[in-house]
């Protein structure tokens, strides 16, 4: 708590360093500044009709088989087998979570090659030292007599050392061609470690398959956590997806202000906790990108907040119109987000439709329907397809 006496002085420090950083952003040579999309007001009537097919307890995140069927995780530790009718069958056999706070039982994803080696690959906080370290695994879903559980569990990596702070990150996605897995670790609220080379925390990672680091990594030669980073500087990443022309997206949660969505390239450093859109929940500012033109900016970014969660690009069929966009689960916005890209590749929020829940995950089904799952207790598992 700031003792009250120091508030005078914190605060004329304050205008202090932003007078600095106004200074800073005349003299240094900027890109055109990212569009602020977060006063852009919801849209009207959504093009979709709802549908609730099933509930779950704080389900984290959903993705499909190619035969149509969901696996689908809980934050306590549980993971399940799901019919688009809602049925569902337990996964037996998964580790142990560390459910506390926003750590537990994170992202799922299906192997590209799933029809042949049936793995799944998933993280979760794994138990240690009174805390817990994100954990990436794999394992071969079987299933047999109506039951279905995970054999061969292998750990492919783990974030070390162990942590108490949340912010895990844990998203996964492959590269079109299948050949790499991305993985966003989150600063674990120990944002000075997003800077640090030879920490996790804050990075997004490229590894093969096995866990494994490539060979033409940006900094392959090395050792440790730097053989394996892709881009550095990155602070609560809960979407990570690649677009259909192959170029990969992610978006994280700002401090108080400043949600991004982030064209992620090789090598690239997102300023964290450096720069910012937003500031310290204390009030305390944080100088914004555009004084540092070393870091990569955001593409877009949202003050107010939208709290993003849960990152697919759209293909489909059943909302022609959407081709291309990505869509974007809102926890603060309660909804969903359409951002659309132009030709030069520039994104831009297209439409926010308000749900009235918190949206954890989104997920784009094999016939070209949306399906979310909510947050929380009690939280639903919801197709929306074409009225």
């Amino acid at each position: 708590m700031t003792n009250r006496s120091a508030r005078p002085a914190m605060l004329a420090l304050a205008v202090l360093l932003t007078l600095a950083s106004a200074g800073a952003r005349c003299a240094a040579p900027e890109t055109a500044a990212p569009e602020n999309a977060g006063p852009i007001p919801a849209s009207g009537d959504a093009p979709f009709a709802i549908r609730r097919v099933a509930s779950f307890d704080r389900p984290w995140a959903i993705a499909f088989l190619p035969d149509g069927r969901l696996v689908l995780t809980e934050k306590a530790g549980r993971m399940f087998l799901v019919t688009q009718d809602g049925a569902r069958v337990p996964i037996e056999d998964v580790p142990e979570a560390y459910d506390h706070g926003q750590n537990g039982l994170l992202d799922v994803a299906i192997s590209p090659d799933f029809a042949r080696d049936a793995l799944l690959y998933f993280t979760r906080v794994a138990p240690e030292d009174g805390g817990g370290v994100l954990a990436l695994a794999r394992a071969r879903m079987e299933e047999s007599g109506g039951r279905a559980r995970l054999r061969d569990i292998e750990t492919l990596w783990r974030q070390l050392p162990s942590s108490r702070g949340g912010q895990p990150g844990g998203i996964m996605a492959f590269s079109p061609d299948g050949r790499h897995l991305f993985l966003a670790v989150g600063d674990r609220m120990e944002p000075g470690t997003a800077q640090d080379p030879d920490a996790a925390r804050g990075k997004i990672l490229r590894l093969n398959p096995d866990g494994s680091a490539p060979p033409d990594n940006p900094m392959a030669g090395q050792e440790g956590i730097r053989a394996l980073t892709w881009s550095t500087g990155h602070r609560n990443p809960y979407g990570l997806a690649f677009a259909p022309d192959g170029t990969l997206w992610e978006h994280e949660m700002g401090p108080r202000g400043g949600d991004e969505l982030n064209r992620i390239r090789r090598g690239g450093n997102y300023g964290w906790p450096e720069v910012s859109n937003g500031d310290q929940y204390s009030g305390w500012p944080i100088p914004r990108h555009a004084t540092r033109p070393e870091f990569d900016a955001p593409s877009l970014y949202w003050t107010p907040v939208i709290a993003p969660a849960g990152l697919a690009f759209y293909q489909g069929a059943a909302f022609p119109a959407w081709r291309g966009s990505a869509l974007i689960g809102g926890l603060r916005a309660e909804g969903l987000v359409r951002v659309a890209f132009g030709a030069d590749g520039k994104p831009r929020q297209a439409d926010r439709w308000p749900l009235g829940r918190r949206i954890r995950d989104v997920a784009v089904a094999p016939d070209g329907a949306v399906w979310v799952i909510e947050d929380g207790a009690g939280a639903g598992l919801m197709r929306l397809a074409a009225p």
